[in-house]
């Protein structure tokens, strides 16, 4: 007999038992002893006590401060910052908070702004999970190495980026090709400044190498720095003799990554997961009208990426046996990066902060996600998929060593 079930059984009894003789109570203690297989001594205390008020369990510990009116505005902010983790937006919520109720995005009370602005990163973390729940994260290498001048420029790893200064960039295609290489798709160019984080994006019409020098000359053009700089992988489409020639003459250093060492370019690679993948995705894009759509969302996520998605960068990197401690500045976004580096000229420092100011996070969060679903209508078929239903719609063969009467072969 449950515990339940004891309470119910007991509450009928008490009540028979209060008004019965002497010798009812009797039989009515034998049958609780048979029933429930108490000693009678507890029987008697059981049917001679008041019956307990029902309680709700109290929760353990101190009361609950962040209620579900401080997680939504939380969630806001979250989704206002392109879904990033609570270590990056921690350090950003307070000018988020104070641009969004700037711009009429966000209303909220004086205790709950409050309550907002002084959460911790982990309380952060815990208000933001039920949301990071609804929106689960959504390749193929395509390069081959050139043979030719890979000797003559030369190599950086990764540990070698200690003394870069704003202009040095790692750059880097990503294909949108969906699950074969085969044929043609596009290829947007990632560039990312080492020392702040600045990314650049630019669509190329396939992976040519005259399209690619293009795409690096407009990416040079656009940025708010000059670039000094230009590490890349060792594909054709980058060692080859145009950009080879170009860098040199340009004033522009130029070096590679090692063969099949990814992590060599492990900014720019972050980089083609945490904004490439996760917003666009893994599907084949080779139309004009994708390329102009795919120019449009590269666009506005560059405005968002670099005005409001906070990054940290690691200080220092230190081994202790098989354990690997990493100490990470605070998290600030590219364009707070950039303007501490104070290597802005006062007519760039103050169209960037013209910029930034006009910007409405959640507006250009929306206009993202409005162009991403128009992009994603525009996705060519999967050549591998198209493939395999082909081949199921497709009736199946019949082995020539059979005849028309179906022989059996043993």
């Amino acid at each position: 007999m449950t515990r339940a079930s004891l309470r119910e059984y007991a509450a009928v009894q008490r009540e028979r038992y209060q008004h019965a003789t002497r010798a009812e109570k009797h039989q009515l203690l034998d049958e609780l002893v048979t029933v429930t297989g108490m000693h009678r001594k507890a029987a008697i205390r059981l049917l001679r006590r008041a019956p307990r008020p029902p309680t709700r369990p109290s929760r353990a510990g101190r009361p609950r401060s962040y209620g579900p009116d401080v997680a939504a505005a939380a969630e806001v902010l979250w989704q206002a910052s392109g879904r990033i983790g609570a270590h990056r937006l921690h350090p950003f919520v307070a000018e988020l908070l104070e641009r969004l109720i700037r711009c009429g995005e966000l209303t909220v009370t004086p205790a709950v702004e409050k309550l907002v602005r002084q959460a911790s990163r982990p309380t952060l973390a815990r208000l933001l999970a039920s949301a990071r729940a609804q929106f689960p994260p959504r390749g193929y290498p395509t390069t081959r190495p050139g043979t030719w001048l890979k000797h003559e420029i030369p190599i950086r790893t990764f540990p070698e980026w200690d003394d870069a200064r704003p202009g040095f960039c790692e750059v880097d295609l990503v294909a949108h090709g969906g699950s074969r290489t085969q044929g043609f798709y596009l290829c947007p160019l990632c560039a990312v400044d080492i020392a702040t984080t600045w990314v650049e994006l630019e669509v190329v019409w396939g992976k040519g190498q005259t399209r690619v020098g293009s795409a690096v000359h407009s990416v040079r053009a656009r940025r708010p720095v000059p670039l000094v700089g230009l590490d890349s992988d060792n594909g054709s489409e980058f060692i080859n003799h145009r950009l080879y020639t170009w860098c040199p003459r340009e004033g522009i250093t130029f070096t590679r990554s090692r063969a099949y060492k990814k992590n060599d370019g492990a900014h720019v690679e972050q980089k083609n997961g945490a904004v490439v993948r996760q917003l666009v995705g893994y599907d084949r894009f080779a139309s004009r009208a994708a390329y102009r759509q795919l120019a449009r969302v590269y666009q506005l996520a560059r405005l968002h990426v670099n005005f409001f998605q906070p990054v940290e960068k690691l200080v220092t990197k230190t081994r202790n046996g098989a354990r690997v401690r990493r100490v990470y500045d605070r998290a600030q976004t590219p364009y707070q990066r950039l303007c501490a580096a104070d290597v802005l000229s006062p007519a760039t420092r103050h169209e960037l902060e013209t910029r930034y100011q006009q910007l409405n996070p959640l507006q250009l969060r929306r206009d993202l996600e409005a162009a991403l679903e128009r992009l994603w209508t525009l996705a060519a078929p999967d050549p591998c998929r198209l493939q395999e239903s082909t081949e199921s719609q497709r009736p199946p063969r019949q082995s020539p060593l059979l005849g028309p009467h179906r022989r059996w072969l043993w």
